[in-house]
């Protein structure tokens, strides 16, 4: 489709556009108009700036391109003009030629008429005859030329030579030839041309005639051009041949915008071809649009007009904030005003209301129509209570308002009464004037009836504190003061804060060192929980009061008190008759304990009679031999010391197992240290062996390399130990195994458990294992498979595991469907490092507490 101007446009679709948008700008918020206004400055400077450097860009293009044009055609004009130089010496040359050819001409005039071109033409600087076989027959040179250029007759072209090279082109072409033979440091190179003779259609020589290429250009080139223009010749490198070149711009004019690289232009010389280009650079003395003074009023005038569109902007912007500040600031009046379920009323200084919010007319029933506008009495006071709002209202207008308010009673339209709070404030204009007051009306029926409600709850909270049979006390951190004590307390501490501060103490909640807070200047509450107190958990500690002799827990948290101040409430309960039953449950389990190892040892008389009667038998030989010996006179000393050491050795057996014993034995309470569970296993399958050796069963035991100490009562888990090999040995003796199957093996190896590590013990037998009923009931208390067995000893092992944090399991091995034998294991958890130092310095504060 084509573009149609507005000029084209018919008037009545441009009036159609007009009303169009007209309407679309009436339909845009103000907001949003103020916005387009604001923008509106900003695209004019925009759209300004464009168009300036719009413009200047379009004139230095202009001028670029007048400028490259103008250097174009002078380079051509320049180039004809060496080019009919150079044709014509070329025209010159070949007459020679000819007439050498057609043999009118001998050396000595070939000299004479070379003298005469070269005083003729200056860029001519020798002319030379060379024969078919590339000696000089003749040559004449200017006076201005070198002597390495000079050529001497009779003497040959130089073979490899830029000389020799044409030499044989221009013989095989039969036509002239242009070279640029290379020059030197301190000799300038030469145009030459090379014009082949031909006598009788055979090939007999060149004439070679040589320019001065700076002469060519001296001469060739137009004054004007030379003027104008840096005009330079140089060959198909770009090697300056003749001329001169401007130097490339350094320093900060590289950094000007329109340092641009000059204009120049380059054009190779005919009938010469590439090798020599002649080539012209414009000097810049013009200063062209930039260096103008029409560019620097525009500019300045620009930067003007610029600097007032943006102050325009700006001023416009400022001023569309603080519309758009204004309106949101009304707006959310409005809106906290609507919302609030205050009512606002505002008097003038006659006492007349001027206005009502929405809350207000909502509480007392009335429109706002008819409330503004009233005079006292108002519509909303009861009848009975005038005279009190009457004077209320006076007291209010002379300034005599309370600050915290007063209470009256409102009535609503409808006949209801309410209680409402009035707070009372003035009115000030703007010059700093009251032009009134404003009321703000609060009803606080509600507020009323729930103070009722809480005096009636926290009474009867107040009872039930009473009646708790725990003490109950609450006191402010780093203050002597007691916040609130019930019964309990006040008849076992009295109305002072020492007990709650005892309690407080012995618990160990809340450390303090007095000598220290002495010494340093700290904060007696640094070092409490950042976060919010109120949520942390209470923390428990069990202590012993001497004054009253009993064990309490005390149970403490902190709290915020009603005055904002931070407290800590001590709950502290009488657990005396708790602690008691505990200890009576220790010291049974303990007896059971010690009964078990006892009727363990008794289990095992026989094979412990079996085991001392052994040592007690050798002692008996050693001796009696000795005697005999000693009797008859034929013992050496040596051999005496060889018997009475082995008898020492007997004897030391013999100490041991009853000593080991003894130990098992010993009734003792629960004394956990850091174990060696190499050395409890050994320990407890010395103690197994006697049985097993009894019952004809082999023992083996394996135990990891490098295994941790475990914290545990050592005692204990050798009882565990022994009683769970003894019952495998029973079991593979009631089994009736042949003797190639009766054995136990005992495994220990660390391993992972629900996510903790461990020490399995695994005891494995042969036997005929666990019926499933069997299974069912395995650890209850009084429960045995064996006639004469109590039913207390697994019990009391799994007691003892689990009192050790671990688990005991027992499940037959299988081949098969066929019952192979049973496996008892239990595991017990590594020790913490923070608990095993806990309980390592426990049981270094009070060694006798577990003695």
């Amino acid at each position: 489709m084509p573009y149609l101007s507005a000029s084209r446009l018919p008037v009545g679709r441009v009036s159609r556009i007009v009303a169009l948008w007209r309407l679309w700008w009436r339909r845009q918020s103000p907001t949003r108009q103020d916005r387009f206004a604001m923008l509106a400055p900003m695209a004019a400077v925009v759209l300004f700036l464009a168009a300036i450097v719009s413009a200047f860009w379009y004139l230095r293009a202009e001028e670029i391109d007048r400028e490259h044009e103008a250097v174009r055609r002078d380079v051509e004009y320049t180039q004809q003009r060496v080019r009919l130089r150079l044709l014509e010496r070329q025209e010159q040359l070949m007459r020679i030629a000819r007439d050498i050819s057609n043999g009118e001409v001998d050396r000595q005039e070939f000299t004479s008429r070379a003298e005469s071109l070269i005083s003729q033409f200056p860029e001519m600087q020798a002319l030379t005859w060379i024969d078919e076989r590339r000696r000089v027959q003749a040559s004449h040179a200017a006076p201005s030329l070198p002597d390495a250029q000079l050529r001497i007759v009779g003497e040959t072209l130089k073979p490899g030579g830029e000389t020799e090279g044409v030499f044989g082109l221009a013989r095989d072409l039969q036509q002239p030839v242009y070279s640029q033979p290379a020059g030197g440091e301190t000799v300038s190179s030469l145009l030459q041309l090379q014009i082949p003779l031909t006598i009788q259609g055979h090939f007999a020589g060149v004439v070679l005639g040589e320019y001065s290429i700076d002469g060519l250009l001296r001469y060739g080139a137009p004054t004007e051009v030379l003027a104008r223009y840096a005009v330079s010749l140089r060959d198909g490198s770009n090697r300056l041949l003749a001329g001169v070149a401007l130097q490339p711009r350094e320093g900060a004019k590289r950094l000007v915008p329109w340092s641009s690289r000059s204009i120049s232009y380059e054009v190779p010389v005919s009938p010469v071809g590439n090798g020599l280009v002649i080539k012209a650079e414009a000097y810049r003395a013009s200063l062209g649009v930039v260096g103008s003074g029409f560019f620097w009023l525009v500019s300045t005038l620009s930067a003007m007009t610029a600097w007032m569109l943006i102050a325009t902007w700006r001023h416009t912007r400022r001023r569309v904030q603080a519309q758009e500040a204004l309106v949101a600031e009304t707006n959310f009046r409005r809106a906290m005003e609507n919302s609030m379920l205050i009512g606002m009323r505002a008097l003038d200084m006659d006492s007349r209301i001027t206005y009502v919010n929405a809350a207000f007319c909502q509480m007392t029933g009335w429109s706002e129509s008819e409330l503004v506008g009233q005079r006292p009495p108002y519509s909303y006071w009861p009848p009975e209570d005038h005279h009190i709002l009457a004077a209320r209202l006076r007291d209010e207008l002379s300034g005599h308002h309370i600050p915290g308010g007063f209470q009256v009673r409102v009535k609503r339209k409808r006949g209801g009464i309410f209680d409402a709070r009035l707070y009372v404030s003035p009115l000030i204009d703007p010059r700093g004037q009251q032009t009134g007051w404003m009321t703000s009306m609060t009803d606080i029926t509600e507020p009323n009836r729930i103070r009722g409600q809480l005096s009636a709850s926290h009474e009867r909270f107040t009872v039930v504190l009473e009646a708790l049979d725990a003490s109950v006390s609450v006191a402010p951190l780093g203050s002597q003061e007691l916040l609130f004590a019930n019964k309990l307390y006040r008849q076992w501490f009295g109305s002072e804060t020492g007990g709650h501060l005892q309690l407080v103490a012995q618990a160990g909640t809340v450390p303090r060192n007095d000598q220290e807070q002495t010494l340093d200047d700290v904060d007696g509450l640094a070092g409490l929980p950042t976060e919010t107190l109120t949520d942390a958990q209470a923390e428990n500690a069990e202590i012993f009061v001497p004054e009253l002799s009993k064990w309490l827990e005390v149970r403490s948290r902190y709290l915020n008190w009603t005055d904002g101040r931070l407290a800590q409430m001590v709950i502290a309960t009488d657990i005396t008759p708790r602690r008691q039953a505990e200890e009576q449950g220790a010291q049974q389990a303990e007896r059971a304990q010690s009964i078990s190892r006892l009727i363990t040892m008794g289990e095992m008389a026989s094979s412990v009679a079996h085991e001392l009667n052994q040592p007690l038998t050798a002692i008996n030989n050693y001796c009696s031999g000795m005697l005999s010996r000693i009797r008859e006179g034929n013992i050496s000393e040596e051999a005496l010391l060889g018997a009475l050491e082995k008898t020492s050795r007997q004897a030391q057996r013999a100490g041991q197992i009853i000593q080991r014993i003894r130990a098992f034995v010993k009734k003792s309470e629960p004394n956990r240290s850091p174990s060696d569970v190499q050395e409890m296993v050994t320990e407890a399958v010395e103690l197994a062996e006697i049985e097993l050796r009894r019952r004809n069963v082999r023992l083996s035991h394996y135990v990891a390399a490098r295994l941790p100490a475990l914290m545990v009562d050592p005692i204990l888990i050798e009882q565990v130990l022994v009683n769970l090999m003894r019952n495998a040995a029973e079991s593979i003796d009631s089994a009736q195994r042949p003797p190639g199957r009766r054995a136990v093996e005992l495994r220990v190896v660390p391993k992972r458990i629900e996510n903790q590590d461990t020490i399995e013990f695994a005891v494995l037998d042969s036997g005929q294992g666990l019926a499933p009923e069997v299974l069912e009931r395995l650890y209850e208390a009084f429960f045995s498979t064996k006639a004469e067995g109590m039913g207390i000893g697994l019990n009391l092992c799994r007691s003892i595991v689990e009192s050790h944090q671990g688990r005991m399991l027992a499940e037959n091995i299988y081949n098969g469907s066929d019952v192979t034998g049973c496996r008892f294991s239990f595991w017990i958890p590594l020790a913490q490092p923070a608990e095993a130092a806990a309980l390592s310095t426990a049981t270094t504060r009070d060694p006798g507490a577990n003695a």
